[in-house]
């Protein structure tokens, strides 16, 4: 991900595009940024955040010098904000972009932009020292060979490097460790099959994909160490919001004795946020499961289909959340409330 300067455009991967073709896309629109982030070219919590920070500074950009700027560019906001409901970075960096305007309302557009440039340029490289950051501190409660299970995608391609959940992955490789990784391939858009196998087989990691409804029989064969996952937003209480299927894995984890990790930056906890029933669970189309993947439909038409993009996991079942400031353990609660000063 990044900003071309002489384009004064978002640059991303088409990430609907992977692991068949490697497509980047150039998008100077805020509708085609909108666009992108509700149809998944771009995803990833942290990633989400960053694009649209960088999508706001681009609709400053064509916001002019006009005495309407401040209420032309609030409503690029709210409008880049509902592209998704759950990941709170999306509102975080949106929040964050628009402090900077309301601290300099007095100044002429032109300046006001300028700073929002910096801005969006300070996220993206925050994203990149935090997630090394998570890296570092997760590469600490692993070993040389040890088999690791992750879900959904929270690498490169979630992020603008390194990742959060396969940070320790990729760090650990880099300096010779050998790790035994199994990816989910994750329901119903399987970003790990596609995306997560993908980074990791790319960087030359033992990678082998299994269903989603397989974790149990590896666990049980003894084949995991460890589990690894993101998250898009985590409640005050500690309970985990993660792509449709983590709570099942952290439940799975919890039976076989296998220590259950979070990886995520301080900017996806939502200290507003009580506990995971409080979350907006985003839900998407029926086709994503009855059709996307196949020639012809697997489901007989007219069935219904619940179709959640992400599920909550209780705060009881996570052995560590996983950040920038540090490693966090129960009581998550109390260790929150610290990590975020609140």
């Amino acid at each position: 991900m990044a900003l071309d300067e002489e384009r004064q455009a978002l640059v991303i991967i088409d990430q609907t595009k992977l692991p068949g073709r490697m497509e980047l896309l150039s998008l100077t629109e805020t509708e085609e940024i909108h666009r992108a982030i509700r149809l998944l070219q771009v995803r990833g919590a942290p990633a989400i955040g960053v694009a649209a920070a960088i999508g706001i500074y681009l609709a400053a950009r064509k916001a002019g010098n006009g005495g309407d700027f401040y209420e032309r560019f609030m409503d690029a906001k709210e409008y880049l904000a509902s592209a998704r409901p759950t990941a709170v970075n999306l509102f975080w960096a949106l929040d964050r972009m628009a402090a900077v305007v309301t601290a300099h309302r007095e100044l002429p557009p032109a300046e006001i932009t300028a700073l929002l440039r910096v801005e969006a340029l300070a996220i993206r490289d925050e994203d990149i020292a935090m997630c090394r950051a998570i890296g570092e501190y997760g590469l600490s409660l692993i070993k040389d060979g040890d088999g690791i299970l992750t879900h959904c995608n929270a690498g490169h391609l979630a992020t603008v490097r390194y990742g959060t959940a396969l940070a320790p992955i990729h760090l650990g490789h880099e300096r010779g460790m050998g790790f035994r990784v199994y990816t989910d391939e994750t329901r119903p858009l399987l970003q790990g099959a596609r995306l997560s196998a993908f980074e990791l087989v790319s960087h030359g990691v033992d990678t082998t994909v299994i269903c989603d409804n397989m974790a149990s029989q590896v666990m049980k064969n003894g084949w995991i160490d460890a589990v690894f996952v993101g998250a898009d937003r985590i409640a005050a209480n500690g309970d985990v919001c993660n792509k449709i299927g983590t709570s099942g894995v952290a439940i799975l984890a919890k039976h076989y004795g296998i220590p259950f990790y979070v990886c995520a930056p301080s900017s996806t906890i939502d200290m507003k946020i009580a506990g995971g029933g409080d979350i907006p669970i985003e839900e998407r189309g029926a086709g994503e499961v009855t059709e996307m993947w196949y020639r012809e439909p697997v489901a007989p038409a007219g069935v219904r289909v619940y179709n959640p993009a992400f599920d909550i996991t209780d705060h009881e079942l996570v052995g560590a959340i996983i950040t920038e400031r540090g490693i966090i353990r129960p009581p998550l609660a109390d260790g929150l409330r610290q990590v975020m000063g609140d």
